[in-house]
Parts: structure tokens; sequence; C-alpha cells
């Protein structure tokens, strides 16, 4: 795994990052949003996973204070399960305890069981949920939170 980099997103990753979020979600962004928040948004990071040159997945974060709130994380169908997205996890959670962030949060899917149990093997625990989260199936959000340490290992 160590050939992965995990680097800044690009406005020329954004066909790649397209492509991602149309097989990963079932109301993807648009290419507008990603350019917004890249250009607009000055709390807003947004990071690639390149392997081999090519970019097999993202994550979105948005910083406030001490405080990172993942707005969104897809790896490519074909690396999936492979453990790309918590190297991902890991390499993001490392950088921003080195930037002094001091925790974490996202939602997820109540369905997206897989999603969770990598969270919860990287240290989030369920915080609480929001009823109809998702605009496109109205189904709950469950909210999870991560204190940072400085002691992430990435493997």
């Amino acid at each position: 795994m160590n050939s992965g980099i995990v680097r800044p997103m690009l406005t020329t990753d954004l066909d790649a990052i397209m492509e991602i979020e149309r097989v990963s979600f079932s109301t993807p962004w648009s290419l507008e949003s990603f350019k917004a928040e890249l250009k607009e948004n000055e709390y807003a990071r947004y990071l690639c996973l390149e392997l081999n040159g090519q970019v097999i997945g993202y994550m979105g974060l948005w910083f406030i204070l001490d405080e990172g709130h993942i707005t969104n994380i897809a790896i490519t169908p074909n690396y999936r399960g492979q453990r790309w997205g918590e190297f991902l996890m890991k390499s993001v959670m490392e950088k921003m305890a080195e930037q002094g962030m001091e925790r974490m949060t996202l939602e997820v899917r109540v369905s997206n069981s897989p999603a969770q149990s990598l969270y919860k093997r990287l240290g989030f625990v369920t915080a609480g949920f929001r009823k109809g989260y998702y605009a496109d199936t109205g189904e709950d959000a469950m909210i999870m939170w991560v204190e940072l340490g400085t002691e992430v290992n990435v493997t």
C-alpha cells in the first residue's frame, strides 16, 4: 500500500472525481459543487488518493476551528475492500492532527454498515442521529465523532 499518495485535489482531477461520484452515490454532487468548494469555500479541504498516477478516491472536509467535518469520501469500486478507504482516512486524520485539529465528525447513512465499520475501527463513536437527513431517500444519518491524537499509524 505504500504506493498510495494523498494530495490536495486540483481542478484537473475533477473528471476522475465526477466518475467516482457517479458510480458511488445515488445523488452525486455536481461538477459546479466541487468547483465551488475548491475555489470559493475557505473552510474546505479536498484531498485525492492517487495510486500509480490514477485518482482512485477522494475526501472532502471543512475545517471549522479545531474540528474537521467530513463532507464526502469515496473510493472507486475496483479498489474497494482493499483498505484504501482506511489508508485515506488514516492519512487525513494524521495530517489534521499535525495541523492542530482536535476532532473529526461525519454523517453516514444508517444502512451503510461497511462505512460504519471502517469509522469504528478508526475510533469514531456514534453521537446521535439526524432523522430524514438524506433528501434522496429520507434515510436517517448516524453522526459519528473521533478525538484526534498524534499517534495515528498509517500502514
